[in-house]
């Protein structure tokens, strides 16, 4: 058992990076613990394991006495004068009380207490090569699914990607390769679980700052974020270096840059823009590419009234109210988008202006003139070209009618 023992101490400090000492201290606790009903003296029991050989004593410290009333925790004091030539009565000596059968007990306790602080010592590995890197992206293999969770093989350790972390319009299989957003690492009570994301709108934010250097460096920065994963991103950059395009850079020679962002999230939709501290340019260009006709913003409410034309209106608001939700939630203001109906008013005033005018100027009422209007008669002009039969028609009204309008339009010309 003591090559055994010494091999796979020396197996497991190599391979799974475990120090000799942590698993010596497993070991002897749990053979402190398995050893107390076989030994025939227990006070102060503890195991002593030789590192180099493997050799495993069971030693207790007995008192010495005259007479034994107690095996458990004496020895008598001509036993422990062989022991300790100078022992008297009342001292301390430690004796070696490691029972006949202990290779046994040691071999079988050794193995469950080393595979235990194993699995203890690479929970505390887990947490401790984690507990500082949430926040970063990670790359691993899909090994298994927990029902709808995800676990990711990173190496020596596995993570966890739960369903709300996951992106709606992805599948995933075993075997593929991703890279994942540390959202967190928790200690809890089964030992530390490492938390990851694809969904996150920070996945796309670290994305941004590895890809782009002026990022990393600080001459461009994230502004803000907003993301329904897997469907559009909003991003807003800005840079205090005038000189500098912070959505150019973002965007890369030819597309490059951002293009093996959405590339990494699956086409993706991606909209960078330039952010700035006034809120109606702020808001103008995150609704960009739809053409805004006018903002009324309400300061109390921090909401904003939008007026667009109606080849707008579909743009603006964006597939289901994404483009406006997203608009919403990257600038903070509460975006109501409606249909511009300012041009609409004034041609209804100009037709109801050239109805008023054809009405005062001829025998007919003014629904009647409305109709000539809409019909494209708009003035007396028009109407001179107008036969007796046209106005039948578009009037309804009979011949007789129609040509007293004929002729109030042409006596009309002989006043002009």
């Amino acid at each position: 058992m003591n090559k055994e023992f010494i091999d796979m101490l020396e197996y497991l400090e190599r391979e799974r990076g475990i120090k000799r000492e942590i698993l010596l201290e497993a070991v002897s606790n749990a053979l402190l613990s398995a050893s107390k009903k076989s030994v025939s003296a227990s006070r102060d029991l503890r195991i002593d394991i030789n590192p180099k050989n493997g050799e495993i004593r069971a030693l207790a410290n007995l008192v010495v006495v005259d007479q034994v009333t107690n095996s458990q925790d004496e020895i008598e004091l001509s036993k422990a004068r062989k022991i300790k030539p100078d022992a008297n009565i009342g001292d301390t000596v430690e004796v070696e009380v490691t029972p006949k059968n202990f290779g046994r007990i040691a071999a079988q306790t050794a193995k469950q207490a080393m595979m235990q602080r194993i699995r203890q010592a690479e929970k505390e590995m887990i947490y401790e090569e984690f507990k500082d890197r949430a926040g970063e992206i990670v790359s691993g293999t899909v090994r298994r699914f927990d029902r709808s969770d995800v676990i990711l093989d990173l190496g020596k350790f596995e993570a966890v990607m739960p369903q709300r972390e996951r992106v709606v319009v992805e599948d995933y299989n075993v075997g593929d390769r991703l890279r994942a957003y540390v959202v967190a690492v928790e200690n809890g009570v089964r030992g530390p679980e490492i938390i990851v994301s694809r969904s996150h709108p920070n996945f796309v934010r670290r994305l941004f700052e590895l890809e782009v250097s002026e990022i990393a460096d600080g001459t461009v920065e994230i502004r803000g974020i907003a993301r329904e994963a897997g469907y559009r991103t909003k991003i807003a950059v800005w840079s205090a270096n005038e000189k500098v395009d912070p959505v150019g850079a973002c965007v890369g020679m030819r597309g490059s840059r951002v293009k093996n962002i959405v590339r990494e999230l699956n086409n993706e939709k991606v909209d960078i823009i330039r952010w700035s501290s006034d809120p109606k340019e702020y808001i103008l260009e995150a609704l960009k590419p739809a053409k805004v006709k006018n903002l009324a913003f309400d300061t109390e409410k921090k909401s904003v009234q939008i007026s667009v034309d109606e080849d707008q209106l579909s743009l603006a608001i964006g597939k289901k109210g994404q483009n406006a939700r997203l608009t919403s939630r990257l600038t903070g203001w509460e975006i109501n988008i409606g249909k511009d109906t300012s041009a609409t008013t004034v041609v209804e005033q100009k037709v109801a202006q050239a109805a008023q005018t054809l009405a005062s100027a001829l025998p007919v009422s003014e629904e009647q003139a409305l109709t000539l209007v809409k019909s494209g008669f708009t003035n007396l002009e028009g109407l001179r070209d107008a036969d007796v039969q046209d106005l039948v028609d578009i009037l309804a009204v009979d011949e007789t009618r129609a040509r007293e309008i004929y002729e109030a339009v042409h006596r009309q010309e002989l006043v002009q």
